[in-house]
């Protein structure tokens, strides 16, 4: 929940958030706003996927100190003419120790993981923590493993990112 495509609710509906001017200082608000802890990183080019829906948010300019990304400078509430591979992407530490602000006025904020649709679901198993370990796939209702014929950095890279792992 921590890593993955910027998305904001506005009007009641979601939508996305372009990456011109997107930057460390916005996923920094961003992280602290849902709980998330500090960034890590604001990945440009729909790193994690391109979304669907209006593209909410442009040219947002983050000092960083804000509580909310509502009260960053940005081009206004409404459909940008941007496309969803310039999605917005934010990679957050996930160590927070204060609660989410999302609670308060205003649109709120999330972070959707990398699944696209048709995605199937992945896993890595057998190591300390979520990103490292065996990797697992979803497949006709039962995980299974991958052999690793030809596989190498390029295809890891890909997991990882699906993952939100970096």
């Amino acid at each position: 929940r921590c890593a993955g495509r910027v998305e904001v609710q506005h009007g009641g509906r979601w939508g996305t958030v372009c990456d011109d001017d997107w930057g460390l200082p916005d996923a920094t608000v961003l992280c602290r706003q849902l709980g998330c802890g500090t960034a890590l990183a604001a990945p440009p080019g729909a790193w994690f996927g391109e979304g669907s829906g209006p593209i909410w948010l442009n040219g947002l300019r983050c000092r960083g100190t804000e509580e909310r990304l509502a009260l960053c400078r940005h081009r206004g509430w409404r459909p940008h003419v941007c496309a969803h591979e310039e999605d917005a992407s934010a990679v957050c530490s996930g160590c927070a120790h204060v609660p989410p602000t999302h609670r308060s006025p205003g649109p709120a904020p999330a972070l959707t993981p990398a699944s696209l649709p048709g995605d199937p679901p992945v896993r890595l198993v057998g190591a300390a923590g979520r990103c490292a370990g065996r990797l697992e796939i979803f497949h006709a209702g039962r995980w299974g493993t991958v052999c690793d014929d030809l596989w190498g950095l390029p295809d890891a890279a890909v997991v990882c990112r699906q993952l939100g792992c970096g």
